[in-house]
């Protein structure tokens, strides 16, 4: 990792610049002063073509101007900007710095935009066409990469344009998933639950509260030890929208997968999921429209 944290690179990429623009200045300048030998009649005396003779023109003043203006340009941007290694230039200039520059610029323009629509219930932006359309927008450039085009989500993403949501479908809970984003934790339980076949009970009794198929005998044995799930499932297995966890009565609720191999896999082995947090890319006007836009994917009717 030394070879990336030191100066040594930085210093040598300067020196090669440097060099390079210097050795430019040399060649104009050595090339103005020689003298190559020449005939009586300014010639070097090299011929093709029988007829066809190299002359010994000094080069045009427009051309040596352009090289010496090109040269001067080349030091004045270093000097400007962060061209020599870790040098930042006298302007300051980031690239990064250029980007938050027209993101806030971009964001006080429309900033009267979002205001009216924040000052508008979640239900009426839902219902706006305008805010639709902003909000489809902003879907596309920030959800869709995992939740699809059309919001119907993957395997291991959930869907949202159905009613099963693990921590809340409200627009509040919404622009809070949104803002602040999620880590679902489903931690490895097998030695919670205790043998091998202990595990394989827990799994059909799991699929027997959705209906799934299912062993009977062996779920009737898994029941008791289900109690190690009830901590964040409930008692009833309808899970709990405080902790996002999933509703293992619905298989609808099942992200990653149903039937008895799925199930004994999450026990041995959990899953962590994560959503993002948008709270440091959008504004909070963003958000409002955004989570607006993903309630009314599920709440058409209303």
């Amino acid at each position: 990792m030394s070879d990336f944290t030191s100066s040594f690179w930085a210093m040598y990429v300067s020196g090669i610049t440097l060099f390079s623009i210097a050795a430019c200045a040399l060649l104009l300048w050595f090339s103005g002063k020689a003298k190559a030998m020449t005939a009586g009649d300014n010639t070097t005396g090299h011929v093709w073509d029988g007829d066809l003779r190299e002359m010994n023109n000094p080069l045009p003043r427009w051309w040596v101007w352009l090289f010496v203006i090109t040269i001067i340009f080349a030091l004045v941007y270093l000097w400007l900007y962060p061209g020599l290694g870790g040098s930042k230039g006298q302007l300051g200039w980031t690239s990064v710095g250029q980007y938050e520059a027209e993101i806030d610029k971009g964001n006080k323009e429309v900033a009267p935009l979002y205001a009216k629509f924040m000052g508008m219930k979640p239900e009426d932006v839902a219902h706006d066409a305008q805010a639709l359309a902003i909000g489809e927008r902003l879907f596309m450039n920030n959800c869709a990469q995992c939740h699809g085009s059309d919001a119907r989500g993957n395997k291991g993403i959930p869907n949202l344009t159905d009613d099963f949501w693990l921590h809340g479908g409200t627009p509040e809970k919404i622009k809070e998933t949104l803002t602040l984003g999620r880590i679902g934790n489903m931690p490895p339980i097998a030695a919670a639950v205790g043998t091998e076949d202990d595990v394989k009970n827990v799994a059909n009794y799991v699929l027997s509260l959705s209906g799934s198929k299912h062993d009977a005998a062996l779920a009737a044995k898994g029941q008791e030890k289900f109690a190690v799930c009830a901590a964040c499932h409930g008692p009833d297995g309808k899970g709990m929208q405080a902790v996002g966890s999933a509703n293992l009565t619905n298989p609808k609720t099942w992200l990653h997968g149903s039937g008895e191999a799925h199930v004994i896999a999450m026990v041995n082995n959990g899953k962590v999921n994560q959503m993002p947090a948008q709270g440091g890319r959008l504004t909070e006007g963003q958000i409002y429209v955004l989570a607006s836009y993903v309630w009314s994917m599920s709440n058409k009717a209303k």
